[in-house]
């Protein structure tokens, strides 16, 4: 049994939590139940589309309770996903693998306002952010 609390990082799939690796021996070690863990998340993911990974955030208690915070998808997959693209570039700023327009941008930057570390930001400032990812994945965005 853990004598201070810890800390759990898990990237998984929506709607599909199980008791299997990666999510049963992370959260096993730590003397939490991954059964229960699974059946939370997976209702907590349920508006996601299955597949989406979500990143999530799961605090345990020295008593084996435990917390968790999810936050919304990688920035690179929602880039990926609204260019329809399988991939990134494989060279960064000089390959484009698809584009997308800036209203995908600006709904992708609603999506990620969303999450605790970005609720203080300006709109403007994640948009900006998001186009520099576009162009390290290789993706163009126009107007």
């Amino acid at each position: 049994m853990a004598t201070k609390a810890a800390m759990v990082r898990l990237v998984v799939d929506a709607g599909k939590a199980a008791p299997a690796p990666p999510v049963g021996p992370a959260l096993g070690s730590k003397g939490v139940k991954a059964i229960d863990f699974c059946k939370e998340f997976n209702a907590r993911t349920a508006h996601y589309e299955p597949g989406t990974p979500v990143p999530c955030l799961v605090k345990v208690k020295p008593d084996r309770t435990f917390s968790f915070e999810i936050k919304s998808p990688p920035t690179s997959w929602l880039l990926m996903k609204a260019a329809q693209v399988e991939k990134g570039s494989g060279k960064a700023g000089n390959e484009v693998v698809g584009t997308i327009s800036l209203k995908h941008v600006w709904e992708i930057a609603k999506i990620k306002q969303t999450d605790d570390r970005h609720k203080d930001l300006d709109l403007k400032a994640i948009v900006g952010s998001i186009i520099s990812t576009a162009n390290v994945v290789g993706i163009k965005v126009v107007p």
